[in-house]
């Protein structure tokens, strides 16, 4: 579980909790207790994004959001480490020799592209290939990240939507004047709906899932890179000072560190 996402949803939950909690005690909570104004605010906002997307994008909903909560990105300064012993074995044995490591690769795209050098394609068709499947997964990321950025935005506006038709129904019906505010303050609550789920939820959301694809498409620029290395015949030197540019400091050490040790 990403314990980031995690944290920040919990704790502003508690915050708000605490917050009203504080101020009127147990009594304070009641005028969030609008089942109206949620059904308003949530089924006005999932409508429309039925209105926007195709059914299979919306139903798609709950798999982005479980990437979100559950991913974790991969190890970089691994990869670097794999390919070097990829380009040792190789030099020593030839390609062929790397049919076993290829087995037990767990990312399925550096296994695709070690597979690729294995059964002797040119440098041109492997860059091909691989950069093509990144565009295909770019594309799919973007259609996960528009539509919780879509629910960022209505979330908010089906919010003033609630408030506002709550105000009408209010000033409809007075017939006792000391019952608007009480009335007004459950009308508000459509907003208070809205403005948190858009930009508490979906709209942070929408910004994870954007981090969560640029590091993915990082990681796969490095294969890519690496792949086109092995298939070149570099030397595990000169493949390890490739990768390793795309590491931060810390992880150009730890590698150092590691091949000293060994």
């Amino acid at each position: 579980m990403d314990i980031a996402t995690f944290t920040g949803i919990i704790v502003f939950l508690g915050f708000v909790l605490g917050a009203v909690y504080l101020q009127e005690g147990i009594a304070g909570f009641k005028p969030f207790m609008n089942m109206e104004a949620f059904m308003i605010v949530m089924g006005g906002t999932f409508c429309a994004l039925l209105v926007n997307f195709p059914l299979s994008s919306v139903i798609s909903v709950g798999k982005v959001l479980k990437k979100v909560m559950t991913s974790k990105g991969e190890d970089t300064s691994k990869l670097v480490s794999t390919f070097v012993a990829l380009s040792q074995k190789a030099k020593k044995e030839g390609f062929l020799a790397l049919e076993a490591d290829v087995k037990a690769i767990d990312n399925d795209f550096l296994k695709r592209g070690v597979q690729l050098v294995i059964d002797g394609a040119d440098h041109e068709f492997i860059r091909n290939m691989l950069e093509t499947e990144i565009d295909f997964i770019r594309e799919r990321h973007k259609a996960g990240r528009e539509i919780f950025n879509a629910l960022g935005t209505y979330a908010p506006a089906f919010g003033i939507i609630g408030t506002v038709l709550g105000m009408i129904l209010m000033l409809s019906s007075i017939d006792d004047v000391a019952q608007v505010p009480r009335r007004m303050a459950l009308a508000l609550a459509a907003a208070f709906f809205g403005l948190a789920s858009g930009y508490w939820l979906f709209m942070p959301i929408g910004g994870k899932l954007k981090n969560r694809s640029d590091e993915e498409l990082f990681v796969k620029e490095i294969i890519i890179r690496g792949v086109l290395l092995l298939q070149s015949g570099a030397t595990p030197s000169v493949v390890e000072a490739n990768l390793k540019a795309y590491l931060e400091p810390a992880k150009r050490a730890a590698i150092k560190k590691e091949g000293a040790a060994a």
